[in-house]
């Protein structure tokens, strides 16, 4: 195959993806009223991942806490994969899927929100926060592939995207991130 006919190819996968997203707006309008909530209680949405995962949770925290689409007061957005000392310490002394569940249950309270983005579901770490933050009263919301692994049944709201490979999930993952940004923007700014 050619460069052209694979970049082509790999387009319409992609907007195949795009275009299947559509049917989860009820998910993502649940999902985004546990992070308005959350804000509009005086809390915060936390957010963790790895690798790309970690990636997408520092920019959607800076949607929140800077601005997505509009000027307005800064929203308490906080990513758990940024602290390198914490994440490092916390992986050597207890274990790294103890890495943001320990962070979450320090600054965690509940009333706040926590995203978890995982594209296979099972990424063990992701799915200890999500543990802590149900024992604390924080809202889960996961970001998953289309088979959820084990996060789902920890989950308020999970919305799993209509792929099994990882570069499509990911892709999926940031626009759903961008939506729930801008309806917590528009509902808390």
């Amino acid at each position: 195959m050619d460069l052209e006919a694979k970049i082509a190819a790999e387009i319409d996968t992609a907007a195949r993806c795009f275009d299947k997203l559509k049917s989860l707006a009820p998910e993502i309008v649940a999902a985004s009223r546990f992070l308005v909530d959350a804000i509009r209680g005086g809390g915060k949405v936390m957010f963790c991942g790895n690798g790309g995962s970690a990636a997408d949770s520092q920019h959607l925290a800076a949607e929140l806490s800077g601005r997505y689409m509009k000027e307005r007061r800064p929203l308490a957005g906080l990513a758990l994969t940024v602290d390198t000392s914490a994440l490092t310490a916390i992986g050597n002394d207890y274990a790294f899927a103890e890495v943001f569940a320990r962070q979450l249950r320090g600054v965690g309270r509940a009333g706040d929100a926590l995203v978890a983005i995982t594209t296979s579901g099972n990424s063990a770490n992701v799915v200890e926060a999500a543990r802590a933050a149900r024992e604390i009263g924080i809202r889960v919301v996961g970001l998953t592939g289309r088979g959820g692994g084990k996060l789902p049944p920890l989950c308020d709201a999970c919305i799993r995207v209509p792929s099994d490979t990882t570069s499509h999930i990911q892709e999926m993952h940031i626009a759903v991130g961008h939506l729930l940004c801008g309806i917590v923007e528009d509902a808390c700014g």
